[in-house]
């Protein structure tokens, strides 16, 4: 059984997919290499088939027709022979000394018969034309150097949290929990990182700045006006979320805290896009989405309406949603998304 089973999701990924996947060949016979050609019309099922051509004990092409990012991950998950699992996208990429540091940490667990159920790692922001490289640490969180559970992690800062870049999975975990994202539906990323949280026990944090996110070009889904236009994704997601975890029923307070916090910061984002877009109709939008998680739970419905970022993008009137963009430019300086 191979250690880790990265799936790299690809549609049209011609033009950077080679370099994504050079980053993880030193993996070696550990890695299996599960290349997603997500219905793609380009060449990217060529490039995927001449990897496996040349790499085949490591790498495997899987072709499908088009699904969506949630359905590339889907069928990684579906065919994943590793004990752990992790999502690369195409036009992402490793660090190879972290890359090596982790994969030397997940033989280890094998050897001494350890078991976690998540391992996070820290990631770079690659934000392209930016002087300043953002990196999301998480050392003054997470105990470092052994295993730990939810009870031993300390508070997340606002704008401090888990991505999908920061967290390998122990497969088994993924199948038992069913996870499984939503077809032809973007930032499902959240999705992903969020709902198996609840079904984590053991965890290990890596200190290392391991997976590099891109963040550039501009037709790229977290571009803000590609975000704005696909605002019906982003709520659908948002709502995904609050169904697919309650989080009133988390027993370990932590836990809860983390999640919840989570939450309102994806609320927050739904709510910047919202009212960035000037619209009338979004304008209408972000009251209705105030109003369904006021109709499923009251209980949570309070905790993000009246928490700071709530606050925050509920400011009223046209001064007020200046001052919630406002916050929003300034903390896009400080985290670098978008």
């Amino acid at each position: 059984m191979k250690l880790l089973s990265i799936v790299i999701p690809c549609y049209n990924s011609q033009e950077y997919m080679k370099y994504c996947i050079e980053s993880l060949l030193p993996g070696g016979e550990d890695v299996e290499l599960l290349i997603v050609n997500d219905g793609s019309s380009d060449k990217t099922a060529e490039i995927a088939d001449e990897y496996v051509r040349k790499y085949p004990t490591i790498v495997r092409a899987i072709h499908q027709v088009n699904g969506g990012h949630g359905e590339a991950v889907n069928a990684g998950i579906r065919n994943a022979l590793g004990l752990y699992f992790k999502v690369v996208d195409s036009d992402d990429w490793v660090d190879v000394r972290a890359y090596l540091k982790i994969l030397k940490c997940l033989k280890d667990f094998q050897a001494e018969a350890k078991s976690v159920d998540m391992i996070v790692s820290n990631f770079v922001y690659e934000k392209e034309g930016s002087k300043y490289r953002k990196i999301m640490k998480y050392e003054d969180v997470l105990p470092q150097g052994r295993i730990f559970t939810w009870d031993e992690i300390k508070n997340f800062r606002k704008g401090q949290y888990i991505l999908m870049h920061s967290i390998i999975y122990r497969t088994q975990l993924l199948i038992d929990c069913r996870l499984e994202l939503p077809k032809h539906t973007f930032y499902v990323d959240n999705l992903f990182v969020y709902v198996p949280l609840e079904h984590v026990r053991r965890m290990f944090y890596i200190n290392v700045d391991f997976y590099r996110y891109f963040i550039g070009r501009a037709d790229q889904s977290v571009n803000e006006s590609v975000m704005i236009k696909r605002i019906d994704q982003q709520i659908r997601v948002n709502k995904l979320m609050i169904e697919q975890v309650n989080i009133n029923n988390i027993e370990n307070e932590k836990l809860r805290k983390y999640m919840l916090n989570h939450l309102e910061i994806v609320t927050a984002v739904s709510n910047i896009l919202l009212i960035r877009s000037a619209t009338e109709e979004n304008l209408k939008k972000k009251k209705e989405l105030w109003k369904y998680i006021k109709d499923k739970d009251i209980e949570l419905y309070n905790n993000l309406r009246y928490g700071f970022l709530g606050n925050i993008v509920n400011l009223p009137g046209r001064i007020g949603r200046s001052i919630s963009i406002g916050v929003y430019k300034i903390s896009q300086r400080f985290v670098g998304f978008n």
